[in-house]
């Protein structure tokens, strides 16, 4: 197996393993705790597979808004076919922080994509906190803000593309709201991390809505600058 970092704060790239190698897993799980994000080339699996690698990881949060596998509902599908204008998840943002349990990775398969285009940004939640300053930090560490999705699977979305064409339902289940705190643990690598995100995160507890509104917008410019992302 061979590794090779994509920058300095987040991300690598793995060659020469196989996910279908239970030997393997060890140092893929290893590879990310260290660097958050990996890119595992040239897997060639089933569904079925791709499953049972996933399980290794955790008991798998099946999404109740996506369409699913028609024979798989443990993987959600995502698409975006040429004539359609948005994809599923454009925005910055956290899966699953809208549940009482966040999910601990999300793993993605890629079938199909583009000859350009047709990536997908990440961002170093750790390394974005690490960069503030000290008076910062402790404020942040005493605050909770408020995640929902109901405003992006909920009734009320249900005019975006993605809803009328089917690759996101089940509107009706979209009645969470959650607190956690703005400022997590990592569980795996005990980085403290920043948890918030523009697509999830509705306000910081405790705030006037301008107070908390202006420091999520410097909070969400501050963690996609180029200096903690990869794609």
């Amino acid at each position: 197996m061979k590794i090779f970092p994509s920058t300095g704060v987040l991300g690598a790239e793995i060659f020469d393993a196989d996910v279908t190698e239970e030997s393997s897993f060890l140092d893929i799980f290893e590879a990310f705790v260290e660097y958050g994000v990996i890119a595992i080339r040239d897997q060639h699996i089933t569904p079925e597979e791709q499953i049972r690698f996933a399980k290794r990881f955790g008991k798998i949060n099946i999404n109740r808004f996506f369409a699913s596998h028609p024979q798989h509902p443990e993987i959600a599908m995502l698409v975006k076919e040429p004539h359609q204008r948005v994809a599923i998840g454009e925005g910055w943002h956290t899966d699953h922080s809208y549940d009482e349990i966040p999910c601990r990775c999300s793993i993605l398969h890629t079938i199909e994509t583009p000859q350009t285009g047709g990536d997908t940004g990440f961002s170093s939640m750790s390394a974005a906190f690490a960069a503030l300053s000290d008076s910062m930090k402790n404020f942040l560490r005493a605050r909770y803000a408020q995640h929902s999705s109901r405003h992006v699977f909920g009734y009320s979305a249900d005019d975006h593309e993605s809803h009328k064409d089917g690759r996101i339902g089940n509107p009706e289940l979209a009645t969470q709201d959650v607190i956690h705190p703005v400022v997590i643990k990592h569980p795996l690598s005990g980085r403290e991390c920043l948890f918030v995100n523009r697509e999830f995160t509705t306000h910081i507890e405790g705030l006037h809505e301008d107070e908390s509104k202006c420091i999520l917008q410097f909070l969400y410019s501050h963690a996609s600058d180029i200096a903690f992302t990869c794609r």
